[in-house]
This record gives structure tokens, sequence and C-alpha cells, in this order.
């Protein structure tokens, strides 16, 4: 047997563990995917849940503090309680599942989604986390085994709506999420408008208290759809490298993307969320109503299709809508356009990034 064949040997309790240095790999490859995945999780608190306090701060339906509180307390809950629909869709995007390919692909994913995060972070411009991930998933898949390492399902095109499956489900969706987003806002501002038409001022009290009830419950939804992505790639991991026969979302993962999601709310969303908050339109308590209703409703229906959306592109959509509802010339339209270009350039580029890493993570 050559050394670099040999096996590691330990004796704890009369009992002695050999462990060959390529399952040594293999398991330090999924303990650093695992890791990345939980900063990831981080990451996400930046981009998509801080923006869900963005129009309901903006308002002044809360104080920074309260507001933010809040929603790191309900994307706590949402990512506890929210189930694991979306987590194994995400989990059934590849058709390399198992062995160290599958690890490394998953590592590129994860390090071209997360370096994306900081950059749109850095620049304050509200990417999606969703659409970094899934092109980083496809693009590392590609790289390492062609096309058909990436689930489809075109066949299930002409199948009902809820079997159909694999990319085109994740597409459809994050395209249909985006559309309902901006018509949902719109929609809704049309509808408000006729309903306080002749209301006073002190209405506004009321429409606080809505708000409230409206962002905890986009809140909810928006930590468990942003969680559930994290924990589909951890099963993933823990499936390939052998650990777990079946894919399974551990609990113990669970609760750790929920306290990371809560920390990253907490701590760094300020930037993205004076761009959603500020500077698309001067945003009032009953704007901020409008938003959180429309978005909080396609959220909602997104996670439970089991579907991985983008939240910040449909909050930012709705409020687009919500502005172009109340007044078009006061909209800052070059934002919206700032939006769209950050969901044409995020595909190709988290692609891209996680070929790159592929190759450079083989070469290690």
């Amino acid at each position: 047997m050559t050394k670099s064949r040999q096996k590691s040997c330990t004796r704890a309790h009369k009992l002695t563990v050999c462990i060959s240095p390529w399952t040594q790999t293999m398991l330090l490859i999924a303990a650093v995917t695992i890791i990345l995945a939980f900063a990831f999780t981080f990451t996400n608190g930046f981009q998509d849940a801080a923006t869900v306090a963005a129009t309901f701060i903006a308002s002044r339906s809360a104080t920074p503090r309260q507001g933010i509180l809040m929603i790191a307390g309900m994307n706590f809950l949402g990512a506890i309680l929210g189930g694991s629909a979306v987590a194994f869709t995400l989990s059934g995007l590849l058709t390399i599942t198992s062995g160290p390919l599958a690890l490394q692909v998953l590592l590129a994913a994860l390090l071209s989604a997360t370096v994306w995060n900081l950059g749109a972070w850095y620049f304050s411009l509200p990417s999606s986390s969703t659409h970094a991930l899934i092109g980083g998933l496809v693009g590392a898949g590609v790289t390492a085994a062609g096309l058909g390492s990436v689930y489809w399902g075109a066949a299930e095109l002409l199948t009902p709506p809820h079997e159909i499956t694999g990319m085109v489900k994740v597409m459809l969706f994050l395209i249909l999420s985006i559309v309902l987003g901006l018509a949902g806002g719109y929609a809704m501002r049309r509808c408000t408008h006729v309903i306080f038409r002749n209301a006073n001022r002190s209405i506004n009290r009321s429409i606080i208290r809505v708000n409230w009830v409206a962002a905890a419950g986009m809140a909810f939804f928006n930590g468990s759809n942003d969680a559930q992505k994290q924990l589909g790639i951890i099963a993933l991991v823990l499936f390939a490298a052998g650990e777990f026969s079946v894919l399974t979302v551990p609990v113990w993962a669970r609760f750790i993307c929920a306290i990371l999601l809560s920390l990253g709310t907490l701590g760094g969303g300020w930037r993205i969320m004076k761009t959603i908050g500020n500077r698309i339109f001067t945003i009032g308590p009953v704007h901020s109503m409008d938003s959180q209703i429309s978005s909080g409703m396609t959220l909602g229906l997104s996670t439970l299709s089991g579907a991985p959306v983008s939240s910040t592109h449909i909050i930012t959509m709705s409020v687009i809508g919500v502005g172009a509802a109340e007044n078009p010339r006061n909209v800052r339209w070059d934002v919206g356009k700032d939006v769209l270009l950050s969901i044409i350039l995020t595909f190709p580029a988290t692609m891209l990034l996680s070929a790159g890493f592929f190759t450079l993570v083989q070469q290690i």
C-alpha cells in the first residue's frame, strides 16, 4: 500500500476507526461548504431580509429599531416553522447528488453567490440572493458535467402546474413573482385610493396598525423562503458526503440558519433599505401597506408552492408598482432600471464566477 493510500486510524475505547485520505478530503469539503452556506445565510440578511423592513420604516410606521427587531424576529420564526418545500425544490435542481464532484459543485456555487451578494451590498444594489445561488449551481454544474448535470424539467411543461419541477419551475416562478409584485402593488394602490378617497388623516393610525400585521406576515414568509434555500444546499451536502441515506433537513441546520438570517437582518441591511425605502419615491403609510400586502401574498404563494423566489425583487417591483399607480412622474425609474439590470446580470455573472471557482476547487 502506497503512502498516499494509507488510512488514518484512531483508537478510542478499544475501537479502531480507519478513515482514508480521500474520505477525509470529502468530509473537509463538506464541512467547508456547510460553513459557507451559513455565511451565505448571513449575507442573505443584508439583501432579501433587510428589504422587508424598508417600506415599513420609510413610511414611519415604526422606528428603525422597532422595525428591524420585529422583522428579524419574524424571519426567525419563518425559518423555523416554514416547512421544507422550497428546500427540496432547490436540492432537486442538480442530477449530480453524490460523491466528491457534487461537493465541489456545491462549494463553487456558494462561493460565487456569496461573493456576488457582498459586491451587490457594497454598491447598494438590491440584487437577488436567490438568482445568485441558482446561477452558481447551474454554472458549476454545467462546468463539471455538462448540461445533463442540471434537471431542467422541460418534460413537465405540458403537465398540470403543480407537477412542474426542476429549473423550469424555478424560472417560471422567478419571472411570475416579479410580474405579480409589480402588478399587485399597482392594483393595491388603485384599490386603496378608491377606498380611502374621502378619509381624513386620522385613518393613518389604523393603516399603521395594519402595516405591522402585513410586515410581520411578509417577514415570516421571507424568512421561510430564504432560509430554505440554504437548507436545501446543506441537505445536498450531507447526502453527497454519505452522512444521510436520503435527502433530509436536520433540525440543527434549521436553527442555525434562522439565527444567522436574523443576525444578518439586524446587522447589515441599511444600504439596501435606503435604496428601496427612499430612492424610488416618497413612501407614506398607505403605500407601505399596499406594497407589503401584495408582496406578502406573492411570497406566501411561492413558498407554499415550493418555489425559491427573490424577496428583494418582489418587494422592489411592488414599490415601483405602488408609485406608478400613485403618480408615475414621482417615481425614480432609474432605480427600477438598476434592479432590472441586476436581474439580467446576476445569472450570467454568477454562472461565470462559479465556473471559475469550480475549476479552482478542482485544482486544490
